[in-house]
């Protein structure tokens, strides 16, 4: 997909930054998660997938905030990567309004809960700290549309795996997104429980 065919406010961003043409992997990425199809895109650093993740979501919500619950979830390892992929989407946010909040483990979870109560449209999240969140009653999923796992090798330890698991019980109808530098077997799991039809995109 060319960037021609995403929102003004996206197309106007990415060419005051200069960015003409998608990356390959991004052309290939951004075509298949417009058409809601679940994946696991697979792909080296520096092909454009966190890039990849903030345009995709912002092109799916259309640039809008609505109502008062996320419409997507991002997984991230730790407070530092949620707090650089929060950067990532404020310098794609011109001329939208989207809410995006960090959640990570650091942070007061009552202040957390209180801010996302507010109302957000994006929440990144480590996964420890959603699910605390989710049950004591601190963030409403029946609304999420899109569940993402950036860089998901920080998954195959500290029980992360288990804890990302737990979350899709709680979701109704979503398009799953997995982007990592490889594709894991364990990864199997989840197209046997909740990522059904997943499609498994890799550009090397």
């Amino acid at each position: 997909m060319s960037f021609k065919k995403l929102i003004q406010p996206l197309k106007d961003s990415l060419e005051n930054k200069g960015f003409n043409e998608p990356l390959p992997f991004q052309k290939l990425a951004l075509s298949k998660i417009k058409s809601g199809a679940s994946l696991f895109c697979i792909a080296p650093k520096g092909s454009g997938k966190t890039k990849a993740i903030v345009l995709s979501v912002i092109q799916k919500l259309k640039g809008e905030a609505f109502e008062d619950a996320p419409r997507a979830l991002i997984f991230v390892k730790d407070k530092q990567a949620a707090l650089e992929l929060e950067l990532e989407f404020n310098a794609f946010l011109k001329g939208c309004d989207l809410r995006v909040y960090c959640a990570y483990d650091e942070k007061n979870i009552d202040q957390q809960r209180n801010e996302i109560y507010d109302g957000m449209d994006i929440v990144i999240a480590t996964p420890k700290r959603l699910n605390k969140l989710y049950y004591l009653n601190g963030i409403n999923l029946n609304k999420l549309q899109m569940f993402i796992v950036e860089d998901a090798e920080f998954l195959f330890g500290n029980n992360n795996l288990s804890e990302i698991a737990r979350t899709p019980e709680s979701i109704g109808k979503c398009q799953y997104l997995v982007f990592s530098t490889l594709y894991d077997p364990r990864f199997e799991r989840w197209k046997d429980t909740f990522m059904y039809n997943a499609q498994i995109i890799k550009h090397k």
